[in-house]
């Protein structure tokens, strides 16, 4: 049980308040007992490198890299509120990034808007 302490990914301060409380008890239930410590994608991540479910399992080498797993588990409509257990899926890092990355690729790109407009780099005087 040692290989699941924590919950996976860090979740960077900003977003802390939009997790539950209970957010370390829910995602350590994900991981080991209901994927019973392996990665649960089974291609949504977009990855293309594994066909059914993920080999990966957490805290061994990974296949194709050797690097050590870390089980996490995606918000797979991206909103950490929703801890519904249907929208939760126990993914390895690789996985997860790869899940995940259109997602960022958006908040990064309105993040740098909102600076923008911020400095009033944005502003037009009409």
């Amino acid at each position: 049980m040692d290989a699941f302490v924590g919950t996976g990914m860090p979740i960077r301060p900003e977003e802390k308040g939009r997790y539950p409380a209970d957010w370390p008890a829910i995602s350590l239930r994900i991981r080991t007992v209901r994927a019973e410590g392996r990665c649960e994608c089974e291609g949504e991540c977009g990855r293309g490198t594994h066909t059914g479910r993920c080999p990966n399992l957490n805290g061994q080498p990974a296949y194709g890299t050797g690097s050590k797993v870390v089980l996490t588990v995606a918000h797979l409509d991206h909103t950490p509120e929703n801890c519904d257990p249907a929208n939760l899926r126990a993914m390895c890092q690789g996985c997860h990034l790869h899940y995940d990355q259109d997602h960022h690729a958006r908040t990064r790109a309105e993040a740098r808007r909102a600076a923008l407009e911020a400095d009033g780099q944005l502003a037009f005087d009409l």
